[in-house]
């Protein structure tokens, strides 16, 4: 997904509230015009200081109604008539739920005329800028930005069908970089070369013969590579719930969504890590200072884990494989860290045969750092890498890069969304569970998205924290 998309979609939300003000602004004031009270005179009036502040709190709730009628969609080649239509219901839902809300309390606001005539202007202010964002959208686009670039797999009437109509339909918002007349490991080998840039965005298949391996191969190369999959849709069927259709020259061609954290959810999971981690780290501020005290006495400096033995920063892979700087509160002897891979460790490490090491009766331990992993309060310092946007409430757990190093193509699919703090396999078995049970969970995680299952997650977490687990 580009920026640009969930740029504009965002830009939509404030530009359709002005809107739907402006359209109750013009209502009142054509109202009180000479030419209308000599055909209807005002019996009771409102003043515009408190009609506006009416006005601005309906606004706001309205977009919830054109949140809920999908209005806010991500897509860039969004049809105009598709625009309309959208406006045309949200704006008549909208103002029949006020009719309604007036017939039951006309105390509140009894003028017809203004009601009839906001929903008029609202239809027209309301596609107005949507239709000007939308055309500087287009703009752009034929421009080449916001354009996404994909690789196009196939031969024949099909995928030249497709190609035609992309070179000449910029609204579509592709752009071929590539094409190939089938998916080789030569090309396979091309697009993950291109990748660490992020040239391309997308991988469309075309293809006209029917290989279910073949097909699931660039499937997954997708997930992997954290591009967008799109396919033609008469090449071969889904098991995917996750779908959005589109013709192309005629051709539906399906976009298979890795995650509902693409879009809004993306969005609404950023806002919602942003105010509940500002909730969380005003609350633990005292917690801080009394573990930093704990940690000082047992055992000295450092307080915070945030450097190897060699100096070196501690690092931890994030969303899309992008590793950044990770501390927590330190919970080991001080240069004890390169001990991780000794001979004598690894004979305790409970998870052998995986990309994982954890360290049963690690010696290495202080007794406050026993305290602290047994409830899992060393981590709470990541509230801090959640503001800093590397790292979420809740998603899977961070790994070290030479452990993601190790992963198969199909645990890789973790790295789609940000790591949390905690998450589903955490609150499943926390460190219980096999490696391949752990990525079962949090691929489930990752395809079911919703805020109500983060909020799930995070109620359920301080039951699993503090039960009586063994601290690994």
């Amino acid at each position: 997904m580009k920026r640009t998309e969930l740029l504009f979609a965002a830009i939509l939300v404030p530009i359709d509230w002005a809107m739907l003000v402006l359209s109750a602004v013009v209502a009142y004031t054509l109202r009180f015009q000479e030419s209308v009270t000599h055909i209807q005179p005002a019996i009771y009036t409102i003043p515009f200081s408190q009609f506006f502040g009416f006005a601005c709190v309906t606004s706001a709730l309205w977009l919830l109604i054109f949140a809920l009628s999908s209005a806010y969609g991500i897509r860039a080649n969004r049809k105009i008539t598709e625009e309309v239509r959208r406006v045309f219901f949200s704006c008549s839902t909208g103002v029949l739920i006020i009719i309604v809300l007036f017939f039951f309390n006309r105390d509140l606001f009894s003028s017809r005329f203004i009601i009839l005539a906001t929903y008029v202007c609202s239809l027209i202010f309301v596609t107005l800028g949507r239709l000007i964002v939308l055309g500087v959208q287009r703009k752009l686009m034929q421009r080449g930005i916001g354009v996404k670039n994909i690789v196009l797999i196939g031969e024949g009437h099909v995928a030249q069908l497709i190609s035609n109509e992309i070179a000449n339909v910029k609204r579509l918002g592709y752009t071929i970089i590539f094409q190939a007349d089938s998916w080789t490991e030569e090309v396979r080998q091309h697009i993950a070369q291109l990748q660490p840039t992020r040239t391309v965005d997308a991988i469309m298949l075309a293809q006209t013969e029917r290989d279910p391996e073949r097909q699931k191969d660039v499937y997954a190369f997708c997930d992997e590579q954290h591009m967008t999959f799109l396919y033609a849709a008469a090449l071969f069927d889904t098991q995917s719930s996750h779908m959005r259709i589109q013709p192309i020259a005629g051709v539906p061609v399906v976009e298979v969504l890795r995650t509902p954290l693409d879009g809004w959810g993306r969005i609404a999971k950023r806002l919602f890590d942003i105010v509940f981690s500002l909730c969380a780290l005003s609350i633990l501020l005292p917690i801080y200072l009394i573990i930093a005290l704990c940690i000082l006495i047992d055992s000295g400096w450092p307080i915070v884990f945030s450097r190897k033995d060699n100096n070196d920063r501690v690092m931890r892979v994030g969303q899309y494989g992008k590793a950044f700087w990770y501390f927590k509160f330190r919970t080991m002897k001080p240069k004890t860290d390169s001990l991780r891979y000794s001979k004598e460790l690894q004979e305790k490490n409970i998870r052998s045969g995986s990309p994982l090491v954890k360290i049963v009766d690690d010696p290495r331990i202080t007794r406050v750092g026993a305290f602290l992993r047994r409830y899992s309060l060393d981590e709470l310092l990541e509230f801090i890498l959640v503001l800093r946007g590397e790292m979420s409430v809740v998603g899977p757990r961070p790994h070290l890069p030479e452990e993601v190093a190790q992963y198969s193509r199909a645990a890789r699919r973790v790295l789609n969304v940000k790591p949390g703090i905690t998450g589903l396999a955490q609150v499943s078995g926390r460190s219980d569970l096999d490696f391949e049970d752990e990525v079962r969970l949090d691929t489930f995680y990752i395809e079911h998205w919703s805020l109500m299952l983060d909020m799930i997650i995070i109620i359920k977490t301080p039951f699993i924290l503090f039960q009586k687990r063994r601290a690994l």
